[in-house]
């Protein structure tokens, strides 16, 4: 059992973190450079790494390797999470320099419903053995949604919270700057970035009852679970603006997170058999089988999550479907979203850029390029607009 003077100190550190993220970097509205994002990203994954040699140090070996699976399992599931608030983003039409704030908003609501649903499933546990049945089949179910093929499309930010907001909430056409309310017509109104916000804080539940399971999975220490998720959310930020491009191209990304979330649901199934006290299996009497310990589990997610970013980075198919979703973004953010005419000339020559490394592909994947009429047909639009703004000048 964890002590309360143990728990304030590590709450408001990260309230402090979140904090210092807010007024130093997120208050003032700009598209963080690499540089920037590279830096930060190291110091907040530091951070949670300096946080787990304490822990090692201070909780034993058994503690920290859980802390350390846990993280990384956490760490991996909040970059897939990452592929969503890209498409929230794109959907929204948001632009590229308002993006922090909807961001943190988003870590910090994510933290929030994960805290609530740590403390729900630790006192679920204590009550009743037989939740781990329930989290490992929950995980086992998760890892066939994650493997099943889709596109981004289908993964949508429509979803029922953003409809009814949608409906019932009356919001301008146009972004004021990452503002809520703007003025329109002597009217006081929200903006749409409001419906981003809602889209975010909708999202983060949805991921918190696939995330919380499988750290439970992991270890059932109570101050573990929730820093390691805490540590994992931290940072989130900055890997989105320093990935950029680079998430579409882990490819094999949700194979492996379905493999790590299956074995997580079998781990907790094996535990649920050797705690057993379920009447109709085996009479009530625990069951003897092999459990799988936290050392084996921290080596097998990070093999897996090796072997699938590597697979990922280095196939012919991942730089494939990089540049496509690199082109396809930059061409919505340069008809939709920006307006600046030096950032708008400065996506047209990332995208030139890109099309110029499509032309270089294997002829079998130019050919599926050609096919995408919707894709071909918004390159040629910023093509055009791009000369008319030339010839306007």
């Amino acid at each position: 059992m964890t002590s309360a003077a143990l728990w304030w100190p590590t709450v408001l550190g990260i309230v402090a973190l979140l904090a210092f993220d807010y007024f130093f970097h997120v208050r003032r509205s700009h598209v963080p450079s690499l540089s920037e994002a590279a830096v930060w990203s190291s110091v907040y994954v530091g951070i949670a790494l300096l946080f787990g040699v304490g822990v090692l140090v201070f909780g034993g070996a058994t503690m920290g390797a859980e802390y350390f699976a846990g993280y990384i399992t956490e760490k991996a599931l909040s970059v897939d999470n990452l592929f969503v608030f890209l498409i929230i983003m794109t959907s929204f039409r948001v632009p590229r320099a308002d993006q922090q704030k909807v961001l943190l908003f988003g870590i910090a609501i994510s933290l929030i419903v994960r805290t609530a649903f740590i403390f729900l499933g630790a006192s679920l546990i204590n009550a009743f053995a037989w939740v781990f049945y329930v989290f490992g089949l929950v995980l086992l179910v998760t890892a066939g949604d994650v493997i099943r093929p889709r596109d981004s499309e289908e993964r949508s930010a429509d979803n029922v919270m953003v409809r009814l907001s949608r409906r019932f909430l009356r919001t301008s056409e146009v972004y004021d700057g990452d503002r809520l309310f703007t003025m329109v017509d002597g009217r006081r109104v929200m903006t749409p970035m409001l419906l981003v916000m809602v889209a975010i804080g909708s999202t983060d539940i949805l991921f918190a009852l696939d995330s919380i399971p499988a750290i439970f999975g992991l270890t059932q220490n109570v101050y573990v679970v929730f820093t390691a998720t805490a540590f994992s959310l931290l940072g989130l930020r900055q890997l989105y603006f320093l990935l950029g491009g680079l998430l579409d191209r882990l490819v094999y990304l949700s194979y492996g997170l379905a493999a790590i979330l299956a074995f997580i649901g079998v781990k907790l199934i094996l535990h649920a058999l050797h705690e057993n006290n379920v009447p109709f299996i085996n009479g009530g009497e625990p069951v003897s089988v092999v459990e799988i310990g936290t050392g084996l589990s921290l080596g097998v997610i990070v093999g897996v999550l090796v072997v699938t970013v590597i697979a990922s980075l280095t196939s012919a198919k991942g730089r494939a479907v990089n540049l496509v979703s690199a082109a396809r973004r930059h061409a919505t953010e340069y008809l939709m979203c920006e307006t600046d005419p030096a950032v708008r000339e400065s996506i047209f020559r990332d995208l030139l850029a890109e099309e110029a490394q499509l032309r270089r592909l294997p002829e079998k994947y130019r050919a599926r390029i050609r096919a995408e009429e919707e894709l071909m047909a918004l390159l040629r639009r910023v093509h055009d607009d791009h000369e008319a703004s030339a010839l306007g000048r």
